[in-house]
């Protein structure tokens, strides 16, 4: 493992030594490890000896191999043929399924938040979009992916369909590791915080169709990005 892997797992594994009550010591480890992989502080091809690990965490290895082996049946490890495990990034056809998907639920819940919104609702996606717009300002684009993240729950708890926020918060992970590589272009960051304004006054003025749209375009200049990164990174 290269130092600046290392470094960039200590970072992710920081948080693990604060053990909830309430939470098996294996699933500690397994929340704080995807999160730290979903939010790239173990960046794809990292990889994780179940030894260093409990070493590192001060724990036995059981709650480690625990964590380790139903992150591998979720798809973000894979199991080396000379020990450990390495993070896997996302594929392709990772890509092509999530958007596909994201195109069809995120356009009808922009469709639905339109369509069922009260004026008041409004309030709390205006202020996130000058938030955005603040950290876009001082170029501090490592804060955007959160806030961006932020922004669409909001806009899809507006269409008040539990059943649709829960179809979609079932791709929350790989939805985030796709605004990361989004948002880390400047150009791409501006483009979307406009896409955002753009999507509150359609909602203000109750143009499902319109927002339908524009959602459905913002996803594709989004996968249209993840694309062309995932290609780069070849």
């Amino acid at each position: 493992m290269s130092m600046g892997s290392q470094k960039n797992i200590s970072r992710g594994l920081e948080d693990l030594g604060k053990i909830g009550e309430r939470k098996s010591l294996g699933q500690h480890v397994f929340e704080n490890l995807k999160g730290a992989i979903v939010k790239g502080d173990i960046p794809p091809g990292g990889r994780l000896i179940e030894s260093r690990l409990a070493e590192t965490l001060g724990i036995s290895r059981t709650p480690v191999r625990e964590a380790i082996h139903k992150l591998e049946r979720e798809g973000y490890l894979r199991k080396l043929s000379r020990g450990g495990f390495s993070v896997l990034g996302l594929s392709r056809e990772d890509v092509e399924e999530t958007f596909g998907i994201r195109g069809v639920l995120e356009s009808y819940a922009a469709r639905l938040a339109a369509q069922n919104h009260r004026k008041t609702d409004l309030k709390p996606l205006e202020k996130k979009i000058k938030l955005y717009q603040k950290h876009l300002d001082c170029k501090d684009l490592d804060a955007l992916p959160d806030i961006n993240t932020e922004f669409h729950d909001l806009l899809y708890a507006l269409s008040r369909s539990p059943k649709l926020i829960h179809m979609i918060n079932n791709l929350r992970d790989q939805i985030y590791r796709f605004r990361q590589l989004i948002l880390r272009d400047e150009k791409m960051a501006k483009m979307s915080n406009e896409d955002h304004k753009d999507m509150l006054e359609r909602i203000r003025g109750r143009d499902a169709d319109g927002v339908e749209r524009l959602v459905r375009d913002h996803l594709r200049r989004g996968k249209k990005a993840v694309m062309d990164s995932y290609d780069e990174l070849q």
